[in-house]
């Protein structure tokens, strides 16, 4: 068994699993939390695995995903959800007095059910896919699209070493803005920025093709090396970020500040 999570594996990882280290093993994509001790949906040895797919919930858990009105879906994508206690469930936050930091956290945008934060879709064959962070989703047009959805086709630009994608308020809208850290020895052309275009178009859809493409030294992350979008996003906004203490490295914020191309 060889297990991978941190973010949503994407198919060419599970390619390159199978063809370069072992035909012949159980390749496992989870997602779950640190605050759950657990993971809501992970591998199942009695399943069989789906390129860019996991598996199945966990035992005990009621998972499911969800519209904004509380409708369950399938084949679309929402809000990943669990509507019944679970083993793992944490009973409240250090110095919450009254629970108010726990139940705004989990359990205020489904009254009694716990809502994960993640953006995510169950497939026709009862997999999950992972698309992001809720919270982190971007909204050009009115249409929710995930941030993983645009990371697996930049990951596919040799000359990108990592990428950070964020929502701007713009013009009465949302545009996406993309930012990468380019390998060592290149820089970022307006080649390479049709190139990247052109991929997510093709594979993506046009509404996710970034309307500002631009590079920077380094991506925030957290301390568990999560990619810190929403850090990333109120810097932008000039909004002041919240628990800089969670970053890793949060000098990296000031890649983000004050930025010409992000002002016409």
């Amino acid at each position: 068994m060889l297990v991978s999570t941190g973010s949503p594996l994407i198919h060419e990882g599970f390619h390159y699993v199978y063809r370069d280290i072992k035909a012949d093993m159980h390749l496992v994509s989870m997602s779950g939390g640190t605050d759950i001790v657990s993971c809501f949906v992970l591998g199942n040895p009695n399943q069989g695995v789906f390129e860019g797919e996991i598996q199945s919930p966990g035992l005990g858990m009621a998972v499911d995903v969800w519209d904004e009105d509380g409708n369950p879906l399938r084949g679309e994508k929402g809000e990943l959800v669990c509507t019944r206690p679970f083993p793992s469930c944490p009973i409240g936050f250090w110095n919450d007095d009254h629970d108010a930091r726990f139940r705004a956290s989990y359990f205020e945008r489904f009254p009694g059910i716990w809502a994960h934060g993640d953006f995510a879709e169950i497939t026709p064959n009862g997999g999950y896919i992972i698309h992001g962070r809720s919270d982190a989703v971007l909204n050009p047009g009115g249409v929710r699209i995930g941030t993983a959805e645009i990371y697996r086709q930049v990951e596919t630009i040799e000359v990108v070493a990592e990428a950070v994608c964020v929502g701007q308020e713009w013009d009465g809208d949302t545009r996406v803005v993309l930012f990468v850290v380019m390998q060592p020895g290149t820089v970022l052309t307006d080649t390479i920025r049709q190139e990247i275009r052109s991929r997510i178009r093709s594979h993506a859809s046009p509404r996710h093709v970034p309307a500002v493409i631009l590079s920077v030294d380094d991506i925030p992350r957290t301390m568990s090396g999560k990619i810190a979008e929403l850090a990333v996003r109120d810097v932008i906004h000039a909004r002041p970020v919240k628990n800089t203490s969670a970053l890793a490295n949060p000098e990296a914020l000031a890649c983000y500040e004050d930025l010409p191309e992000l002002m016409s």
